[in-house]
């Protein structure tokens, strides 16, 4: 993997898609222990997560359904500090055993806001499932059930993951370099 150009900013490697996708097949053993036998719906957060989400369902072997939701807090390489939700739920989710699938959690703020207003709608239980979580960066309590990989609190792109709309097609991860 070599540095990447997008836009005015480089970008370093940081995990290959051979890593990615190993790790992704241990989430989906530890998905398959916990919800195996509760056809989970699996609430993929568009646009970072559409890779990790198709990849994440396709690693798991027992019976799931999918359905996306599509919520912004993201600016050029910051949060916002504002959570949008641009397309919503078009499933009916109670009494359902939820799954969401995440690229990235940072300050946690999307899932403080969201989680809240999702179990308003009963579902039976709420996992979350994200591929980056940046403990260090995390301003609000979030409890997320399934951890693909923790990382420091740079900015990364590729594996669906974009610096305004460029680097969602790398298949790895990149880090800025500053």
């Amino acid at each position: 993997m070599a540095t990447v150009k997008l836009h005015e900013l480089e970008f370093g490697p940081y995990l290959t898609a051979t890593e990615i996708q190993q790790r992704i097949g241990e989430m989906a053993g530890a998905m398959a222990e916990s919800h195996a036998d509760k056809c989970p719906l699996f609430l993929g957060v568009l646009n970072g997560a559409f890779m990790f989400a198709a990849d994440l369902l396709r690693a798991c072997d027992f019976p799931c359904e999918i359905s996306f939701i599509k919520l912004s807090s993201y600016q050029d390489t910051v949060s916002s500090g504002d959570v949008k939700t641009l397309i919503g739920l078009n499933v009916d989710v109670r009494d359902r055993h939820l799954i969401i699938v995440e690229d990235i959690v940072d300050s946690g703020r999307t899932m403080h806001q969201f989680v809240p207003d999702l179990q308003q709608l009963g579902p039976a239980s709420i996992a979350i499932a994200t591929l980056l979580s940046k403990p260090e960066a995390h301003e609000f309590p979030v409890n997320i059930d399934f951890v693909g990989f923790e990382i420091p609190p740079d900015f990364v792109v590729g594996y669906g993951m974009d610096y305004n709309g460029l680097g969602r097609n790398l298949p790895g991860l990149y880090q800025l370099i500053e």
